[in-house]
């Protein structure tokens, strides 16, 4: 997406996939469904959207701004407030274009989030609104929240960062993860895209975790929100059961378990350079937020 393009809500419908390397092979996927959002347009247009997608209200399927960054809500700036700031903290101003953010809606008034990614772009008239940062932001099942801030980003590129905040207790926290974001037009529908996000998760010795989340782009609609209610009336639910299913599942494999740490006394860990190959590991750096 572009901040050049036509900016409205969009959902997509794909798949969720997981592949544990070792030590047991774990894999799985599912189907289900996320929110893409044009967050500045959305600030700057109030009408467009809201008719069909419930923002910041109670629905079927909404969104809520406090259920991202540091939690303040529209009063405040909301989300898109928040990374503005941030961006600024972090010596980046030129993220001025459209900043899309996908992420799971709440259903039924409920969401856990496991993963959202902010594409950040710049203005129109600054490279043709490339891309200018991405931010992948984190929550794991304790109510802790941590974010990887990708400096640089290109489509199809690899970008580095050390990983440092506790998601599952059947991986310690250290290693590094291999993010790819990818798009390309869907060839099922000629005016539609399809995104790809892939984290892999690796240690010291080698590969360990594969994971991406996929799907091809839709105008929010009233008909495709009942659509994706009704063929996933409980996917932010079904998102819990298949993480402790899951689990559940290894232990039963006996794959060893990590207590939890103190999470990082940083919201944010910065990455400053993106990686077009498999190049050796790029340094991170901690970027202290008030």
């Amino acid at each position: 997406m572009s901040g050049a393009a036509i900016n409205r809500p969009m959902l997509g419908f794909g798949q969720v996939r997981h592949k544990r390397l070792r030590p047991v092979v774990n894999a799985f996927s599912y189907p289900g469904y996320f929110l893409m959002l044009p967050m500045r347009t959305l600030r700057n247009q109030a009408a467009l959207g809201r008719e069909a997608l419930a923002i910041n209200r109670p629905g079927l399927i909404s969104f809520h701004d406090c259920d991202h960054g540091d939690g303040r809500g529209p009063a405040e700036g909301g989300a898109l407030q928040w990374i503005d700031d941030m961006l600024a903290r972090a010596g980046i101003k030129d993220a001025t274009g459209e900043a899309w953010l996908l992420c799971y809606p709440r259903v039924l008034g409920y969401a856990f989030k496991p993963v959202s990614f902010w594409y950040c772009h710049r203005a129109p008239d600054d490279q043709g609104g490339a891309l200018r940062a991405i931010v992948v932001e984190v929550n794991n099942t304790f109510g802790e929240r941590h974010c990887y801030l990708l400096d640089a980003p290109h489509w199809g590129h690899e970008l580095l960062a050390q990983k440092v905040f506790h998601v599952s207790p059947f991986f310690d926290v250290r290693g590094q993860y291999r993010f790819r974001f990818m798009r390309s037009d869907d060839t099922a529908r000629r005016d539609a895209q399809r995104l790809v996000a892939r984290i892999d998760y690796e240690d010291d010795e080698g590969a360990l975790l594969q994971t991406s989340i996929s799907g091809a782009l839709q105008p929010v609609t009233q008909a495709a929100l009942r659509h994706a209610f009704w063929r996933y009336p409980a996917m932010t639910f079904g998102v819990v059961f298949h993480i402790h299913w899951q689990a559940l599942r290894l232990w039963l494999k006996r794959v060893a378990f990590f207590s939890k740490p103190s999470p990082p006394s940083a919201l944010v860990t910065g990455q400053t350079s993106a990686v077009p190959n498999r190049a050796p590991p790029s340094s991170s750096q901690e970027i202290v937020l008030p």
